[in-house]
């Protein structure tokens, strides 16, 4: 049988040698986790040395969203578990176990907790070609099958150490890992433009909402003043009610079944069921509200569907703009827990629904904002595409570039 030889399908062309087998312990000079220092939260401060946990550590990211930090006498006495720029930071317990960075070249000095794993390679090795074996499918399911303990919830030092990867040579891994970090700094760019453009948004519905801001007619004149009316009033309410549970199926059978916010993806009905027993309906183009816990999140339905007792549609008169309608629902997604009733599962009556106030101008202009916050939605969900598009041309990379 013809030997395999040890190399990616995918590969720089000055590149010919075959990779080399090896363990992750013996190429680091160090593999350890920090602790929480004696006192714990108590000696956090605002200032000082930078102190990483697990929620710091995002995929390929260095967070400094909620940073704690430690006082430099506290740090002293933990210098086993000190940060180095280029070190690879694993979390190796808890939901995030499994996710990783490496900490950028112009970091100074930190810390970590013993839920972060300190990598450090040795220089005849990069971090940067390492790292993403370990975010890539490929490290996930290997940690996977590393973690240990009753829940299946830890990695230890020893089978971290005991990881085998394949490694070219060092000018072969600096080409790799440029490459990866090109692609990195693209989605990035890419994450950081939907963001802004999310809190661009988010800042003008609300100075439209309250006023703050009016469109003018075509012929530049004022609209009338806004009316307050309920929801019941400019939207015709329909609440749901589930069909017998044996009547459900998962085959595209009968007539898709939306009862809840597993129901819903990315503002869109998402059905994970059908049903052959139609209840109460909503047609494509109306709007789903979910009507228990989680209450007030609003999707746009796509199907002709039969709506179970978690949600309601919501569909125009003659006096609204269902996108007008859609968007105020949106800004008012976070405020229903005004309106909730119950302690241990929310909800939201139709009687609460019909009675929600609504700031309704008239149609024109109702129709001027609609038209305006539609537009910044699709630049988001434009740049969405271009992430998700990014994001599996990389995964594509990994799995090919990689041995």
């Amino acid at each position: 049988m013809e030997k395999q030889n040890n190399i990616p399908r995918l590969r720089f062309p000055e590149f010919t040698n075959d990779w080399e087998i090896k363990k992750l312990g013996a190429i680091a000079e160090k593999i350890n986790s920090g602790k929480t220092p004696l006192g714990g939260e108590s000696v956090y401060t605002e200032e000082g040395i930078l102190f990483i946990r697990s929620q710091n550590v995002k995929d390929n990211l260095l967070s400094y969203e909620n940073a704690t930090y430690i006082p430099e006498d506290v740090n002293d006495s933990m210098k086993n578990s000190i940060v180095k720029s280029k070190d690879i930071l694993l979390n190796i317990t808890g939901a995030s176990l499994g996710r990783s960075c490496v900490v950028p070249e112009e970091f100074t000095i930190g810390n970590v907790n013993q839920h972060v794993c300190i990598i450090r390679i040795n220089k005849n090795n990069e971090p940067f070609f390492i790292q993403p074996i370990l975010s890539s499918e490929k490290g996930q399911n290997l940690f996977l099958s590393l973690q240990t303990g009753s829940g299946r919830e830890g990695l230890n030092f020893q089978s971290i150490k005991g990881i085998e990867l394949s490694f070219p040579t060092l000018p072969e891994q600096q080409k790799i890992a440029t490459f990866l970090s090109t692609v990195d700094e693209k989605l990035q760019a890419l994450k950081k433009k939907k963001s802004l453009l999310e809190t661009y948004k988010k800042g003008a519905m609300q100075k439209l909402f309250s006023q703050n801001i009016r469109f003018k007619d075509d012929e530049g004149n004022d609209f009338e003043d806004w009316e307050v009316k309920t929801l019941g009033e400019v939207a015709n309410i329909t609440m749901g009610q589930s069909p017998s549970s044996n009547s459900y199926n998962s085959e595209n059978m009968g007539i898709a079944l939306i009862q809840g916010n597993a129901d819903i993806q990315n503002r869109l009905s998402s059905p994970r069921n059908w049903t052959t027993e139609i209840t109460k309906e909503c047609k494509i183009g109306d709007l789903i509200l979910t009507v228990r816990a989680p209450v007030g999140a609003v999707a746009k339905s796509i199907h002709n569907a039969c709506i179970g007792r978690g949600v309601c549609a919501i569909s125009n008169t003659s006096d609204s703009n269902i996108e007008y309608i859609y968007q105020f629902l949106l800004d008012f997604e976070t405020k229903w827990s005004s309106l909730e009733q119950g302690s241990t599962f929310t909800a939201v009556s139709g009687v609460e629904i019909k009675k929600l106030g609504v700031n309704l101008p008239t149609l024109p202009e109702q129709t001027k904002i609609a038209n305006f916050l539609t537009a910044i939605d699709e630049k988001i969900d434009k740049v969405d595409t271009q992430i998700k598009q990014t994001e599996l041309w990389k995964k594509g990379l990994l799995q090919q570039m990689f041995v």
